[in-house]
């Protein structure tokens, strides 16, 4: 058995896309044209992530505003003052805020999935939002009419929806993006806000079968957007004993960028379950310098020292650009780290 590794999503948009998104939502273009921007620019990611040896494709995300608001596109019952996500350099994201219900996806990820899919023979993993990042949208003093539990009942409704439809287009596996997991303990150190998010998305978890929770996996990062990350000062240790409570069958775990990898490693040996496999982080999108294959190596047999080759995979600690605009990492650089993490991969497994 080889040792599985696999994208996390996001790929830097090439400049003439990051342009036409810009002109489309300028009225300049109408959207035949963005479409024909996004179409040439997924054939391209398909094409070099393919180059790169990689057993796993994604989408890169091309089409995708952001991996946090693709199912939000094209609501009109959104206001765009809603809850605000500092990052460590400085700058700032802002989610919208619901303003009325019912509330229903606009978007789906079997949307994107189904168009690559048609690009290439290989495997393609699709993506996903977790409700709990979704659950953001909510305003804190309600809406008249529509009480959070009902926005929370049609929630959980809409993100089982999305991953069902991605395995039935035929994902080769399901992933929830709960990057917010670490930051709730900043904004709640309690813990109460985090566990809520795990029940949240324990309840739609508990709707598949424990063959579709195989395919279904959960990645968990401190953030990374324009060089910079949200959480990274958070501990791990508040973290992981409630991410692996989670119902999902595969884990997604950003470690190259961890300062202290063997202590993660140690917490995850302890709390993970025997059913779960474990990718680990190997290359760090946040940092411009390309990772040698011979450093993917020497991180892939440090985490075979906790745990089980059998339950091993690597990724990349997390997307290389989750916001479309995000063009602090350069395609050529998340290729070439792409490249290494597969070729030092490889050679841990030999």
């Amino acid at each position: 058995m080889r040792i599985p590794t696999e994208p996390i999503g996001s790929i830097p948009r090439p400049r003439y896309l990051i342009e036409a998104m810009g002109a489309f939502a300028e009225g300049r273009i109408d959207a035949a044209a963005l479409a024909e921007n996004q179409e040439k620019a997924l054939a391209d990611t398909i094409s070099r992530l393919t180059e790169t040896g990689s057993p796993v494709l994604t989408d890169g995300e091309q089409g995708k505003p952001s991996f946090a608001t693709y199912p939000l596109a094209g609501l009109d019952s959104l206001a765009p003052d809603g809850v605000v996500i500092p990052f460590a350099d400085g700058h700032t994201r802002q989610l919208p805020r619901l303003t009325a219900g019912p509330f229903r996806y606009a978007t789906h990820a079997d949307e994107y999935l189904r168009t690559a899919r048609k690009l290439t023979d290989l495997p393609v993993k699709q993506a996903v939002i977790a409700p709990s990042a979704i659950s953001l949208i909510y305003p804190q003093d309600g809406i008249d009419g529509y009480p959070r539990e009902a926005f929370l009942a049609d929630l959980v409704d809409q993100a089982e929806a999305d991953i069902r439809r991605s395995l039935e287009a035929g994902a080769d596996s399901v992933q929830l993006d709960f990057t917010e997991g670490r930051l709730s303990l900043k904004l709640d150190p309690s813990g109460g806000l985090l566990q809520s998010f795990v029940d949240l998305n324990n309840q739609v978890l508990d709707r598949f079968s424990a063959e579709e929770r195989a395919r279904i996996g959960v990645h968990t990062c401190p953030g990374g957007d324009q060089d910079s990350v949200h959480s990274l000062d958070v501990d791990y240790a508040g973290l992981l004993p409630a991410l692996f409570s989670l119902r999902a069958g595969r884990f997604y775990l950003q470690l190259a960028s961890e300062p202290d990898p063997r202590r993660v490693l140690e917490i995850v040996r302890e709390h993970s379950r025997p059913e779960q496999r474990i990718f680990v982080g190997v290359t760090d999108p946040v940092d411009p310098v390309v990772e040698t294959a011979q450093q993917v190596r020497d991180r892939v047999r440090l985490a075979a020292e906790y745990l089980p080759a059998d339950r091993l995979g690597t990724c990349d600690d997390c997307g290389f650009s989750p916001f479309a605009d995000d063009t602090s990492t350069s395609r050529d650089i998340a290729f070439a780290k792409i490249a290494a993490r597969v070729e030092g991969t490889r050679l841990a497994f030999e």
